[in-house]
C-alpha cells in the first residue's frame, strides 16, 4: 500500500475551520463515549534555550484511524540559527484494521485551528446566548485561532486585548481588524480587559494566576488554553469555586490542566466538576443553566482530536487527487 505525502500548502488547500469544527466535536464525543483509545503523551524537554517536543497518540474507533503527531514548540531561536519557526508538527496516519501507514502531513496549522476549534465548541455550549464580548489575555497566534474559529458560532461585537508585548498587541489589533473587520481595544491592564469579558480567552504560557478572581463578571465564560502540562498555570484558582468546570479530559485536565491547581489546594474537590465537553454534546450532561453562573473550559488538547481533523483532510486529498504517493519498498 502506498502512502500519501501532504506538505503544508498542500495541508492548507485542504482544511477549513467548519470541517475541523465538525472533527473536533466528533472527537469529543467519542472520547466521552468511550470508543478511543488514547495513552497518556510522551513530552521531552530539552536544555535551554530549546524547547520540547510531545508526541501524540490516538485510536478513533468510528473510523479505525490511528494517528501519531510530533510537535515542537518553544524554540526560540529556530528563526535566528535555522530560519525556521519556533513551533512545528508532523501527523502520521495508519489504517486501524491493518497497521498500515496511510499519509505524512505537516501538522502544524492543524494543531493551531483543532485547538481553536475546541474553544468555539465551548462556547456554543457554554457562553451566554447573548455574549458579544470576547477578552483575550495574551495575543499569540492561538489567541488568533481562537477568534477565527468563535467568529464561526458566534457574533462578535468587539474584542478586549492584553499582552505583556507591545508588538504582539498591535499585530493582534492590525490582524484581526483587517481580516475579520472586528474592533480591537488594547487594555490598559489584565484586569480591564478582564472586566469587560462576556467570554476570556486565555492563551499564555503563565506560571501562575494571571487572571484574578475577583476580575471575573457573573456570567462569564472562560476558555483556558494555555495550561496543558504541570507547572503552567493561568487563572487564580478560587475562580473555579461555584463555577460550572468543563474539561475536554477529566483525566488529563487533573494531572495537567488549569484544574489541578484548585484541586490540589483544596478549593474544590474532583467531585465538582460538571463533566467532559463531550458529555454534553452527547446529551448525558447539560450545558449552560443560566445567565448567571461562570463557566469554565479546560482545555489542554486531545490526541483524537488530531486523529479526526487529520483525517477529513486525508479523505478529502483522496478526492481531489492533492499530494504525492510514495512506498517504502
Amino acid at each position: 500500500m502506498d502512502t500519501l505525502l501532504l506538505n503544508k500548502q498542500q495541508v492548507s488547500q485542504l482544511i477549513s475551520l467548519p470541517a475541523v469544527l465538525e472533527a473536533v466535536e466528533n472527537a469529543f464525543m467519542a472520547f466521552s463515549d468511550e470508543k478511543t483509545i488514547q495513552p497518556p503523551y510522551v513530552g521531552i524537554h530539552l536544555p535551554s534555550p530549546r524547547g520540547e517536543i510531545d508526541f501524540k497518540t490516538g485510536y478513533y474507533g468510528p473510523g479505525d484511524m490511528i494517528s501519531l503527531k510530533a510537535s515542537s514548540g518553544g524554540f526560540s531561536q529556530n528563526q535566528a540559527d535555522f530560519g525556521l519557526p519556533p513551533n512545528m508538527g508532523s501527523i502520521i496516519l495508519f489504517d486501524g484494521r491493518s497497521g498500515a501507514l496511510l499519509c505524512v502531513m505537516d501538522g502544524s496549522l492543524l494543531t493551531g485551528l483543532r485547538t481553536g476549534a475546541s474553544g468555539a465548541v465551548s462556547v456554543k455550549l457554554l457562553a451566554r446566548k447573548n455574549a458579544r464580548k470576547v477578552s483575550c489575555i495574551g495575543t499569540g497566534i492561538q489567541a488568533r485561532m481562537q477568534i477565527r474559529a468563535i467568529n464561526e458560532v458566534m457574533q462578535i461585537d468587539e474584542i478586549h486585548a492584553w499582552s505583556r508585548g507591545a508588538e504582539n498587541l498591535a499585530k493582534f489589533k492590525q490582524e484581526i481588524e483587517q481580516q475579520l473587520s472586528i474592533p480591537v481595544v488594547i487594555a490598559d491592564s489584565k484586569q480591564a480587559a478582564v472586566e469587560q469579558a462576556d467570554i476570556l480567552i486565555t492563551t499564555t504560557r503563565g506560571k501562575g494566576d494571571v487572571v484574578k478572581a475577583s476580575w471575573i463578571k457573573p456570567g462569564t465564560h472562560i476558555v483556558a488554553i494555555g495550561t496543558d502540562q504541570q507547572g503552567k498555570q493561568e487563572l487564580d484558582p478560587e475562580i473555579f469555586k461555584g463555577a460550572k468546570i468543563v474539561t475536554d479530559s477529566t483525566v488529563q485536565c487533573l494531572e495537567k490542566g488549569e484544574t489541578f491547581h484548585p484541586v490540589s489546594k483544596n478549593i474544590i474537590s474532583q467531585s465538582d466538576i460538571h463533566g467532559e465537553i463531550g458529555e454534553i454534546l452527547l446529551g448525558k450532561k447539560v450545558g449552560r443553566a443560566n445567565d448567571t453562573e461562570v463557566t469554565i473550559f479546560d482545555s489542554t488538547g486531545m490526541a483524537i482530536q488530531d486523529n479526526t481533523a487529520a483525517t477529513k483532510i486525508y479523505q478529502r486529498a483522496l478526492e481531489k487527487g492533492v499530494g504525492e504517493f510514495f512506498a517504502f519498498s
